[in-house]
């Protein structure tokens, strides 16, 4: 089977690994060659320490019972923890609906990388020299004193939100912020950063709705 037919592709990323799933084939048949791929052909690589394993479903909409088979199918495994099991449903009018939104609860250190498509939320701090990088939003419910870079594929309506701004360097596509220490902004507010006319800008998140009004 051809790379560009597999129903099951799977991808090494920092954080672990990515399964990739085709998300036109039946469902049985997706399982049947996933538990192939785990017991036969990739048996060697999927062995040893924990990794840390994603799940990407593309458009298909899965139940509570086939995410339950699916994390069944890798508990053969004891190697493998499903930390996540996400789906990116088409809009009716054919365009990508919203990025899902990835949330993980953890201080990023010194050091670390933490990178997604879609938008993030971290609930915990981001400290120096530790960074986020998405391709959506960045959400930080905690201190945000490392680097954000939200956007990262080119979107300039991307944001980045935080309980407590006080960020080394923020990114949104390719516009850098101005130094904290020029934002004028001292009171106790969870804050967000977004782009408009080329600049970086921060107010307060009350004021979110100002440029992302609800339309519901």
């Amino acid at each position: 089977m051809s790379a560009a037919n597999q129903r099951v592709q799977i991808k090494g990323v920092k954080e672990g690994l990515v399964f990739v799933l085709d998300d036109s084939c039946p469902f049985p048949d997706l399982l049947e060659e996933l538990a192939l791929k785990l017991d036969g052909s990739h048996q060697q690589i999927l062995t040893g320490p924990i990794v840390h394993v994603q799940i990407k479903l593309g458009a298909r909409l899965a139940s509570a019972q086939e995410k339950s088979r699916l994390k069944d199918v890798f508990a053969r495994k004891g190697n493998l923890l499903v930390q996540s099991i996400e789906s990116t449903p088409r809009a009716a009018n054919n365009e990508p609906a919203e990025a899902p939104l990835r949330t993980m609860r953890c201080i990023v250190r010194s050091g670390q990388t933490i990178e997604h498509d879609g938008n993030l939320m971290i609930v915990g701090d981001v400290n120096p020299g530790g960074s986020i990088i998405a391709s959506g939003d960045i959400y930080v419910l905690g201190s945000l004193r490392g680097l954000a870079h939200a956007g990262k594929d080119g979107d300039e309506a991307a944001i980045i939100a935080a309980s407590h701004m006080r960020p080394t360097q923020l990114r949104i596509a390719g516009i850098i912020s101005r130094p904290p220490d020029e934002w004028g902004v001292e009171e106790a507010h969870m804050e967000f950063a977004y782009v408009k006319d080329g600049r970086m800008e921060i107010d307060k998140i009350n004021y979110l709705h100002r440029i992302r009004p609800d339309t519901a």
